[in-house]
């Protein structure tokens, strides 16, 4: 299966869930990490049962506070 995570397509063999992508591109803080999944937020809960298909775009997300 062919996705693209973080703008870089990339191979994978069989399927594939979020939380196992997560894994396999060492994701740094994957507790704190959010993910777009064709645009569209995934749930944090629900990493492990969300499938990843075949050309699916996948980002990794952090979202930072701050500020005055």
């Amino acid at each position: 299966m062919t996705i693209t995570v973080a703008g870089n397509k990339k191979d994978y063999p069989g399927a594939l869930t979020v939380q196992k992508l997560i894994e396999l591109e060492n994701v740094e803080m994957p507790l704190y990490v959010t993910v777009s999944l064709n645009d569209e937020f995934v749930p944090g809960g629900t990493f492990e049962t969300t499938e990843l298909h075949d050309g699916d775009s996948v980002e990794f997300l952090y979202f930072m506070g701050g500020g005055r």
